[in-house]
């Protein structure tokens, strides 16, 4: 039998600037043309902090990792210019949306590969309501590994009649860095993470959620990465109100504190928080909880800061 050869990739921050945001997945406000919400992705490479003391090479959308977010409303009609400042092609996916096959992402397939310099337009309509994200289909490990995502939320046309007080996105994925050299991180010995991201930030550079007593939040959480997982809260039992932007009718929604949350899949959990304290939201694998390998939590960690 042959052995198995693992392709090292070695990405370098040759030339690669300093990220100018800190925050990624910042609500990334449309122009109107005719009727038409126009939003502006550019794909850039850039030195990104997961700590304050970790730095890698990102590949994003706008300087951020997550890329900014998109919120619509069903029916909106929607055109995206994603211009493509890599030093290779991508493409994007709209994951979940109900688009038309040429506006699928497909490289070869549904689409020619976005070159590097050039400028695709995306156009659609906004359909269904639900969560929803964005990411390359080209290069997936690397691109996606390091990066390239964002949330798109399209929202009922009716607003909901009684909306959350804290609507909060958590994408959740992997690296590798070893001597400050970034790989792309993959299940299989020899390729395994480092560091662990809640919107490209491993604790304790996460950030935290504020909520007060009696507030109803709604966390999505979205599986960006190659791994699963099962994400815990602290202090109160949450609903499932939606599986991948598919709302759960509320008889049959369960009251869990884990949910296993697998690459691609999204989930929306709402929880009333009804003592104050410092509670944590984690995912349940130890090791997703360490910083390479160190010793105290790091990793998959936020916490939701509950006052009276």
């Amino acid at each position: 039998g042959g052995s198995l050869h693992v392709h090292s990739l070695r990405i370098w921050d040759v030339g690669v600037p300093q990220a100018e945001k800190t925050v990624g997945g910042e609500l990334l406000e449309p122009t109107i043309q005719g009727g038409v919400k126009v939003f502006e992705l550019t794909a850039q490479r850039v030195m990104w902090n997961i700590l304050d003391d970790v730095q890698t090479v990102a590949y994003t959308f706008n300087g951020a990792i997550p890329g900014p977010q998109i919120r619509v409303t069903q029916g909106d009609r929607v055109r995206i210019l994603v211009k493509n400042d890599l030093p290779e092609p991508t493409t994007v996916h709209w994951h979940g949306i109900n688009v038309p096959n040429s506006m699928d992402g497909v490289p070869h397939i549904t689409q020619a590969p976005i070159e590097p310099g050039e400028t695709f337009i995306y156009q659609f309509i906004a359909d269904p309501v639900g969560t929803f994200m964005y990411h390359p289909h080209i290069n997936d490990d690397i691109q996606i590994g390091l990066g390239m995502y964002g949330s798109f939320i399209i929202d009922p046309r009716e607003p909901e009649e009684n909306p959350p007080d804290i609507d909060e996105s958590l994408m959740i994925s992997e690296w590798r860095i070893e001597n400050g050299v970034t790989y792309a991180s993959m299940p299989f010995v020899g390729a395994e993470p480092t560091y662990f991201t809640i919107n490209g930030k491993a604790y304790p550079s996460t950030e935290t959620i504020e909520a007060k007593v009696g507030q109803r939040v709604r966390i999505r959480l979205y599986g960006i990465g190659q791994f699963v997982h099962p994400m815990h809260l602290h202090g109160f039992a949450f609903r499932v109100t939606a599986i991948d932007g598919m709302p759960v009718p509320e008889a049959q929604q369960q009251l869990m504190d884990t949910v296993t949350l697998s690459p691609g899949q999204r989930y929306d959990i709402e929880f009333i928080p009804d003592r104050p304290g410092q509670w944590m939201l984690h995912c349940h694998i130890p090791h997703h909880l360490t910083n390479n390998h160190s010793f105290g939590h790091g990793g998959l960690i936020t916490m939701i800061n509950v006052t009276a």
